[in-house]
């Protein structure tokens, strides 16, 4: 049957169904599409043969929306949705935000703060010992004791404290139908104990001998050392290859982390992108005006998964893993011949692409018979000797696709990696996605220009993103097209001073850049950067690392990204001053601010011109450009 999934009783019933064997709880509104989580594990639970409804942002604080298709035959599923609850809701400063891209009308206050715990509970309270397995991006990033940013504490993993029986990461289909079975089979959920990509809890008294272990709950709650030690050893065993077991006491209770499951095969991420799936919000949402998260997907293509750029700010390591898993030619292909019949399609698709467009393969050809190298990372801070750099592939998918009947453009929208287009020794790429597939603007993530703060973000020097720049304008100047790049820039990051934020913003004065946004770092659970924030310590060397903490230093950071908006002026004058870069303020075409005039007979760090000199010859690799 090609329908949305049963959303109530009547929906059930027309299907003949007395009950479901498995309830999808989800934050999320229910938008049938492959970009969509909760849409692809219901549907791979539907076809392997199990009757799936879907609960889509109950109303937690009753037991109706939880009793609408009555007790499940093998349990509920859990996940907040798309993304974090908490990251949903609130801002970077701990506002919150104005509306949820997951509502209906992007309405905010449909699902509770920490989701997933609430939902468990509710059920928990409900059905007292019926199965409950949770899943999606916010209790796979919470599956170990983890600091939180909106408590600013230390939470136990979320296995615990939602009381759910068993939590799946990583991206869950496999994992998902195998529980089904033993479900179906009669094995009692408590003793599903042996399923990768899974973590399940047991009395100490019970702890498996195989694997390792990590500090404590306890430990990582009194010391921040201990903490960082726990993060680095749980991100070097995320590999599917040499992933080990993990083991991490919380009082009497021992947190147990399977090995990581082995990625999909290509025939597997094919069917599973091939499913029946609507590809549009639930009809019931037409009144509210639709799910506006879907706007952006809704013609998209998902051609890969993983991404071994890894960088430490970065959740996809830690959730969908390094390794890269890609789909075949024709059945991209297919989807997008499919997208071309759909009634709204006007001719446009929006991105071929993943968590990093460009990847198709593995970075190098030894992961196949060792997994990806533990404590380094393939592109940063400069490209692993080994890697293979070939987008060939790639383009010929992209080459196909935009000459099918009916497609005008095909865009490439989701992250570039530019560091590893220019290890590329053929140049056909480039060639073609400035030619072809960028709508005027290629948006890209230099991050940040100092040495010092990408390498704690994991990410290339600057004079990578410079050569890159430099070729794109060439490209599209070839190509006789005006088209632009817009940088993402990100304040605040583990390991940026305030100097680093001013050679950041001479940085932008000298690229003539006026950034629109500015992304101030958000510590997110699971990450190396979010320890790094907590501990002020770097994981993997344990040396101190700098982290602007205090709200009003980070938003002296953020406003000399933008130092050129004159509502920034006082603040940047306040953070020149404090920094000692009275130099930069005054009328010289080489400031950064005109200033008040107040300050002009401090004392300055460095004369004026040379200060800026020396910034521009960093930038420029030591070509003099007029600012």
């Amino acid at each position: 049957m090609n329908d949305f999934l049963p959303v109530n009783r009547e929906d059930m019933e027309k299907r003949g169904w007395d009950a479901p064997d498995f309830v999808y709880v989800s934050g999320d509104a229910y938008v049938d599409h492959p970009s969509f989580g909760p849409a692809i594990i219901t549907r791979v639970l539907e076809n392997a043969g199990y009757k799936v409804a879907f609960l889509a942002q109950p109303d937690w604080k009753s037991d109706r929306d939880f009793t609408r298709f009555g007790r499940p035959k093998y349990g509920f599923l859990v996940s907040s949705g798309n993304i974090d609850s908490m990251v949903a809701h609130y801002t970077v400063a701990k506002k919150l935000r104005s509306s949820d891209a997951y509502t209906p009308g992007g309405v905010m206050g449909k699902r509770p703060d920490r989701a997933v715990e609430v939902y468990c509970k509710k059920i928990r309270s409900i059905y007292n010992d019926i199965p409950i397995v949770i899943g999606g991006l916010e209790a796979s990033l919470r599956r170990f004791a983890h600091y939180d940013y909106w408590d600013d504490a230390i939470r136990p993993s979320i296995l615990i404290s939602s009381d759910a029986d068993l939590l799946i990461f990583g991206m869950g289909e496999k994992q998902i139908v195998e529980i089904a079975e033993r479900l179906a089979n009669g094995e009692n959920v408590k003793d599903i104990r042996d399923i990768k990509g899974t973590c399940y809890k047991v009395d100490v008294r019970e702890t498996p001998y195989t694997g390792t272990e990590c500090p404590s709950f306890e430990n990582v709650c009194q010391s921040k050392k201990e903490y960082a030690v726990s993060c680095r050893i749980q991100q070097d065993e995320q590999d599917f290859f040499r992933g080990r077991a993990i083991k991490q006491k919380h009082g009497k209770i021992m947190l147990v982390q399977n090995e990581p499951m082995m990625p999909l095969s290509t025939e597997e991420l094919d069917a599973v992108y091939e499913l029946p799936y609507m590809r549009t919000w639930h009809p019931s949402y037409d009144k509210f005006g639709g799910v506006p998260g879907i706007e952006e997907v809704e013609f998209s293509i998902t051609h890969v998964r993983g991404c071994f750029g890894a960088c430490n700010f970065c959740s996809l390591a830690f959730h969908q893993g390094r390794y890269i898993t890609s789909r075949s030619k024709e059945s991209i292909v297919k989807e997008a011949e499919l997208l071309t019949s759909l009634p709204n399609f006007k001719g446009y698709i929006h991105d071929i692409g993943g968590p990093s467009a460009n990847f198709r393969h593995p970075s190098c050809k030894g992961q196949e018979e060792r997994g990806l190298c533990k404590g380094k990372k393939c592109l940063a801070p400069t490209p692993c000797k080994n890697l293979v750099a070939d987008q060939s592939e790639y383009l010929d998918i992209l080459r196909t696709v935009r000459e099918l009947p009916k497609v005008k453009k095909v865009f490439v929208r989701s992250g570039i990696r530019f560091d590893y287009m220019l290890e590329d020794k053929s140049e056909d790429f480039f060639k073609e996605l400035v030619k072809y597939h960028v709508s005027g603007q290629l948006k890209v993530a230099p991050e940040h220009c100092s040495a010092s703060v990408l390498d704690k973000m994991g990410k290339p020097h600057i004079e990578t993103y410079i050569k890159f720049v430099k070729r794109y304008f060439e490209l599209s100047k070839s190509a006789g097209k005006e088209q632009y790049i817009v940088p993402y820039l990100m304040s605040s990051h583990p390991g940026c001073t305030l100097d680093d934020a001013i050679d950041l913003a001479l940085f932008i004065k000298q690229q003539k850049l006026h950034p629109e946004q500015v992304q101030d770092f958000y510590p997110t659970p699971g990450t190396i950067s979010t320890a790094m924030f907590y501990t002020e310590l770097d994981p993997y060397t344990l040396e101190k690392v700098f982290v602007a903490k205090n709200s009003h230093d980070k938003a002296m950071q953020r406003a000399l990204i933008r130092y050129f908006d004159p509502k920034n002026q006082s603040i940047v004058e306040e953070a020149l001053i404090k920094a000692r870069r009275t130099d930069l303020i005054g009328n010289s075409p080489n400031c950064l601010i005109r200033g008040s005039g107040k300050y002009h007979n401090q004392r300055q760090k460095t004369p004026a011109k040379q200060g800026f000199r020396k910034q521009e010859k960093r930038f420029s690799n030591g070509k003099k450009k007029k600012n």
